[in-house]
């Protein structure tokens, strides 16, 4: 039989070692967790594509002008003759009448008065719009210039340069996606080369913006029917001996 004391010694004994057992093994674990950790590399890869826009929103604007208030039916039928003769080059060159919007005619009257507040001259204006939206994008730069005919022909018309807009990006992602990771990698294996390691697996990616520019442009997304789509990937890449 062991006395009471010495069974508190061997209880206390016991306790401390599964104490620095445990305390051994956390320790080694955190070391292990660090090692893994460290031996890790970040890498950046970029991917970029250069598209045509596949919509193109154009806008026209017309305007017809008089000096007195009693011209109005006239004032009227004549931007309504404008806005017909502009329809009939849209349709007569291509676009459909479902792509065709025409807009209301909003009328602008100004007064010119002299030093003495007296009414010297009057201005009655009326300005209509139409606008494309298609997908016939090249379609627009040639139609434009057969607009630009009608105004030699007198008409008062604000041919506006149109909205080129590219809206297939889901369809190029994945391959950019993997063309990132790809250059990502190969970017991680210079790093392990000069290193002496290997690249193993993917310990954790991140996505960036996918970002779309007028081709050759820094900014501006709209002006060009040509864009670039570009994305850059940061992927941490394990490293082994």
């Amino acid at each position: 039989m062991i006395p009471n004391n010495q069974s508190g010694l061997i209880g206390v004994g016991f306790c401390l070692a599964v104490g620095i057992a445990l305390g051994g093994y956390f320790i080694g674990q955190t070391m292990y967790n660090a090692k893994v950790a460290t031996n890790t590399a970040e890498a950046k890869g970029l991917a970029e594509q250069r598209v045509e826009a596949n919509q193109a929103n154009w806008t026209l604007v017309f305007r017809v002008t008089g000096n007195k208030r009693g011209d109005m039916s006239g004032l009227y039928k004549k931007a309504e003759t404008h806005q017909d003769a502009i329809i009939q080059v849209l349709k007569k060159s291509g676009f459909d009448e479902g792509e065709i919007e025409i807009g209301v005619i909003d009328y602008f009257h100004r007064e010119y008065r002299d030093a003495n507040q007296t009414v010297v001259d009057q201005k009655h204006e009326l300005v209509g719009s139409i606008s494309v939206e298609t997908d016939k994008v090249k379609l627009v730069s040639k139609v434009r210039a057969g607009v630009n005919k009608l105004m030699a022909q007198g008409l008062d018309i604000e041919n506006k340069a149109p909205r080129y807009v590219f809206t297939k990006l889901n369809d190029i992602k994945p391959e950019l996606l993997r063309e990132a990771t790809h250059n990502a990698r190969l970017a991680a294996n210079e790093f392990a080369e000069n290193a002496g390691v290997e690249v193993g697996g993917i310990r954790r990616a991140r996505q960036g913006n996918f970002y779309i520019r007028d081709a050759g442009e820094n900014s501006g997304d709209s002006r060009k029917v040509e864009k670039d789509v570009r994305v850059v990937t940061t992927i941490t890449f394990y490293l082994t001996d």
